[in-house]
């Protein structure tokens, strides 16, 4: 399960742009945090710490208390981080309140494993992985920092779909009545140039074996002028 990160935050006493600005030159980024029915808090955290967060690349996957200044602590979960265009500096985030007992919708990445023992990678065929992350509801407490998918014993050719992964107690995911592809084996460029050879092949053979209605006539033609003669 995903550990509980923290972060500390003050709350911004002046709103607006200009204000904002201000506090991004300071080192600081605006946050606000909301839902659970109560009002909206406007904060600012500290980017250098906020970094070191995302850099963990499960940072919107994880429960975060936000502890305000002042003694207010927010058990809360990151829902959007946005990003300067060009720097791609975090200009500012939402913090979404959980209540206890929650269920929650979230993000989750896939690991695979057990690449080792695919017949269809021993062969050069290739991974492709077509969901990168999954959409996972559970309790906050239960968020797993990723989907283990296993390739053991797969060919090129085949595919792992969303019913035949094993999720962790608690964790579901909504699939309704499509069986989504997560994953395919499929086979390298050389390996379906050889295959198209072999098809092209066989088809000139089979054109070889079968005589076109041209030649049918020619044939007819001959046995007619010797019948004549």
């Amino acid at each position: 399960m995903s550990d509980a990160m923290t972060i500390a935050a003050q709350v911004r006493e002046k709103a607006g742009k200009g204000a904002s600005r201000a506090m991004r030159r300071e080192g600081r980024v605006p946050a606000v945090i909301y839902g659970d029915k109560k009002d909206p808090i406007s904060v600012h955290v500290e980017e250098k710490v906020l970094m070191k967060l995302l850099q963990t690349g499960h940072f919107l996957s994880s429960v975060v208390m936000v502890e305000v200044e002042g003694g207010d602590e927010h058990r809360t979960l990151p829902k959007d981080v946005q990003l300067h265009p060009v720097t791609d500096r975090p200009v500012h985030v939402d913090f979404l309140r959980l209540k206890k007992g929650q269920e929650i919708a979230v993000n989750v990445p896939l690991q695979i494993i057990d690449e080792e023992s695919s017949p269809g990678l021993e062969r050069g065929g290739v991974l492709n992985v077509v969901r990168h992350e999954l959409e996972v509801h559970c309790r906050p407490s239960l968020i797993p920092e990723s989907i283990t998918v296993s390739v053991d014993g797969l060919q090129v050719g085949d595919s792992v779909h969303i019913s035949e992964v094993t999720l962790p107690e608690g964790v579901r995911v909504d699939w309704g009545d499509h069986d989504f592809t997560v994953l395919t084996i499929v086979a390298p460029s050389a390996m379906k140039s050889e295959e198209d050879e072999a098809e092209d092949d066989e088809e000139e053979v089979a054109a070889d074996e079968v005589p076109t209605t041209e030649q049918d006539a020619d044939i007819d033609a001959s046995d007619m002028d010797g019948k004549d003669d």
